[in-house]
């Protein structure tokens, strides 16, 4: 299994139109977890999309290929990136760029994006939520796998018959779709025959049980080879050496964001009660190490997911845990889960 982490880059807003010094030092905070990721061994780094004060990260494929320049491992990746809301063109010119300075390890998250603000920011009308990412997802697989495109469709004018540079490194841009728990995505993407990433925020993940399933079938369906397929689970976490220690430290940026966020989306509020019984049977890996490698092979025996990444969520927390997170997922728990797994895909084929 890979594993990695991604992050929003949560940042208290300078609320200024410019000297934005609290947005200049969480960047080159996030250059240093993602130096430290590569460091330490992990396999992907993704950086989210979003337009607003509370999130850095409006360009992903600026900070990856930040990123690029000062790694050498390491896989950079959206996550994701609002396609539907992009133009296809510009946005598989920006990832092929990432891709040459990276030397071919450059991801794509494709996603209708969790919030709304860069639908009306860049003109585009909320009733074509889904149609919008349908035509843009069809149109830049499209130029991934021609030099040369014609196209037509509805939300943009023709292309015909001209070129789309620069080319990527490698054959093609590796696209993964972003899911949140709707069958129709799940659907999509096999479909497709894409990579599925599903992020599990709020409730057990046995519930997403079904939904992996619909996902395979429709590849089935598709004429797939199932077998191939590769499968993302993420899920925000936090590690320490200490269990208490974790939790006491991870909790007051957890409640905060999810407070913040769901006062938008009138969720309940979040309280201590409700984040320990997600910490101990619903999606967070936040914990010492033996529990964060319980939660992730938990969810592996469930899925049998290919990669898991590590959702950071940041708020409060002094910079050094969010490294030390990094580290011990790094040296300590990625190292036990591989073994694991690797023991149990041995024991698999001696038996067939």
């Amino acid at each position: 299994m890979e594993l990695g982490v991604s992050t929003f880059g949560e940042i208290i807003p300078d609320g200024k139109a410019g000297n934005a010094i609290n947005a200049h030092q969480r960047v080159q905070e996030l250059l240093q977890e993602v130096k430290l990721a590569d460091e330490v061994g992990l396999d992907v780094y993704a950086f989210g999309e979003h337009h607003r004060p509370d999130f850095v990260i409006s360009a992903p494929e600026i900070m990856m290929a930040a990123a690029a320049a000062i790694t050498k491992n390491i896989h950079l990746s959206s996550s994701v990136t609002v396609l539907s809301s992009a133009d296809p063109v510009r946005t598989f010119q920006n990832f092929a760029t990432v891709d040459l300075i990276s030397g071919g390890r450059a991801e794509m998250i494709a996603g209708r994006g969790s919030f709304i603000e860069s639908y009306p920011l860049f003109g585009y009308d909320l009733d074509d939520y889904d149609a919008l990412f349908t035509e843009k997802l069809e149109m830049f697989l499209e130029i991934n796998k021609h030099e040369i495109l014609n196209w037509k469709g509805k939300f943009r004018s023709p292309v015909v018959n001209q070129g789309v540079y620069p080319r990527p490194y490698q054959n093609e841009i590796p696209v993964w779709i972003g899911v949140g728990g709707t069958p129709a995505s799940a659907k999509r993407a096999g479909s497709l025959g894409l990579p599925m990433i599903i992020a599990i925020l709020g409730s057990a993940p046995k519930h997403f049980v079904p939904f992996v399933e619909l996902y395979r079938e429709s590849a089935e369906k598709a004429g797939h080879d199932v077998s191939k397929l590769q499968l993302a689970i993420s899920s925000q976490s936090y590690i320490a050496e200490n269990a208490r220690q974790a939790a006491d430290e991870f909790y007051p940026s957890y409640e905060a964001l999810m407070n913040r966020v769901g006062r938008d989306r009138g969720w309940s509020p979040m309280n201590r009660e409700s984040f320990e019984w997600l910490r101990k049977d619903g999606p967070l890996v936040v914990g010492d190490v033996q529990q964060a490698v319980d939660k992730i092979m938990g969810q592996y025996e469930l899925f049998k997911n290919t990669r898991f990444v590590a959702q950071l969520v940041t708020g409060h927390t002094p910079h050094a845990n969010i490294l030390k997170t990094i580290e011990l997922l790094g040296t300590r728990v990625a190292p036990i889960v591989r073994k694991e797994i690797g023991g149990q895909t041995a024991i698999k084929l001696t038996k067939f």
